[in-house]
């Protein structure tokens, strides 16, 4: 079971810049487990499981963005793991 957890919401130009594949490629090259997501107000959404530091590095990696994107913000909420991911996936 995963140690940590965070549920992530990024804000700016966010959608439509390849943001949800930078954050799944960022994810699975650190282990972590869980999903990403765009929601109707033109955020994007994450919920990440894994190692506390994996989490943190991946953290610093979605502020930065793809490079089309432009990160305003990324709000990190700190959550008990569940364990119930088998992988990390753009989800819908």
């Amino acid at each position: 079971m995963s140690d940590s957890r965070a549920h992530l919401l990024i804000s700016g130009l966010v959608q439509g810049v390849w943001y949800r594949a930078f954050t799944e490629r960022t994810a699975n090259a650190l282990g972590l487990k869980g999903w990403v997501r765009n929601l109707p107000d033109g955020r994007v959404e994450a919920v990440m499981e894994g190692s506390k530091p994996a989490i943190e590095m991946a953290v610093l990696e979605c502020k930065k963005g793809p490079p089309s994107s432009r990160v305003e913000s990324v709000e990190v909420r700190w959550e008990e793991p569940t364990g119930e991911f088998g992988s990390f996936a753009i989800t819908h």
